[in-house]
């Protein structure tokens, strides 16, 4: 590239204490660890506590992203938080997380709501606010308490989900070619009812109607989402692969969200890549919408399986319906 790219600075995830395994799920709902582990691949989910809120998850792992990057809080000027289930309708997520961390009130905060795919939406949008050199140091996170939304009586989408936070510390790069090279986003406005929320909004404002009809918890077409997701998936990460002059035999490592094995099964197969070379962790924290992705990159920065040089390929998929991927040079 003719201009240095921006650059992760350190990378930091956090899940909470309590483990939810299936067989405890098959106490609450009529199901089993073999039913489950056959559809999803999920042994194990994270659950946060009570009084743990999205922006308290949320600070647990941007403190171990700053203290992995060396950036001080007080060197923050934006902080962009991905998530579908902030602790308010407002004010932002990042807003709180903000004051709680320490960082500058001349820092911009603004959350992103792009489901699954949230954290490539929020890590594109300030990496591309530090490549204008509006900002110098960025906070990404990736944070979620779906527990919060889920219907644990509905054994198709209960088993599914968890909480956690993953958070990146992004700033300009200095050398061409290394850093974050490109991004690919888009949308399936017209398949918004295969994965929703449908209560809680000015569509369907909360009411004592809606809540007896539980409009507040996830709805979805399981087989439906799950096609699209292979399809889409795919092609994001052959997109971007093209785009910047890539064969898929040349990623060193592939994370994409950890929603299904039985997807990223069908990924690799598609992409004509070993599952070997896709980072996998959805077996103990099952789907954490927009935290799965910096979950998932923070323990493969932590484990060694990310090294200087390396080309990693980040692809998600998730409600809106929004799909986004982004290759990214060590």
């Amino acid at each position: 590239m003719s201009t240095p790219a921006t650059v992760i600075l350190g990378t930091g995830s956090y899940a909470p204490d309590r483990v939810l395994t299936n067989e405890d799920l098959s106490k609450m709902v009529d199901t089993s660890d073999e039913w489950i582990r056959a559809r999803s691949g999920i042994r194990e989910r994270r659950i946060a506590a009570a009084d743990q809120a999205t922006s308290d998850l949320a600070v647990q792992a941007s403190l171990r992203a700053l203290e992995a990057s060396g950036v001080p809080a007080s060197e923050i000027d934006l902080v962009v938080v991905a998530t579908v289930t902030p602790d308010y309708p407002m004010p932002s997520t990042a807003c709180i997380v903000q004051h709680k961390l320490g960082v500058p009130t001349s820092a911009a905060c603004f959350d992103v709501n792009a489901a699954c795919s949230g954290f490539i939406y929020a890590l594109d949008t300030a990496c591309a606010l530090v490549s204008s050199g509006r900002y110098r140091r960025a906070l990404v996170v990736g944070a979620e308490k779906l527990s919060s939304v889920v219907d644990w009586q509905d054994r198709g989408t209960c088993m599914l989900f968890g909480d956690g936070a993953g958070a990146v510390v992004v700033g300009p790069g200095t050398t061409p070619g290394l850093g974050l090279i490109g991004t690919k986003l888009g949308a399936l406005g017209e398949d918004t009812d295969l994965l929703y929320i449908p209560g809680g909004g000015s569509r369907l404002p909360t009411s004592a109607e809606s809540i007896a009809r539980g409009d507040q918890f996830i709805k979805m077409k399981g087989k439906e989402v799950f096609k699209l997701a292979v399809r889409v998936m795919e092609e994001a990460a052959r997109d971007i692969l093209e785009q910047h002059g890539f064969q898929a035999h040349q990623i060193d490592l592939v994370i994409p969200h950890q929603a299904n094995l039985r997807i990223i099964d069908a990924i690799a197969q598609y992409l004509e890549l070993p599952v070997e070379r896709f980072f996998v962790n959805v077996d103990r924290y099952g789907n954490t919408s927009a935290a799965s992705i910096p979950i998932a990159l923070d323990e493969a920065r932590r484990s060694g399986r990310i090294k200087a040089g390396d080309l990693t390929l980040l692809v998600a998929f998730g409600a809106g319906l929004t799909y986004g991927s982004a290759l990214i040079r060590w």
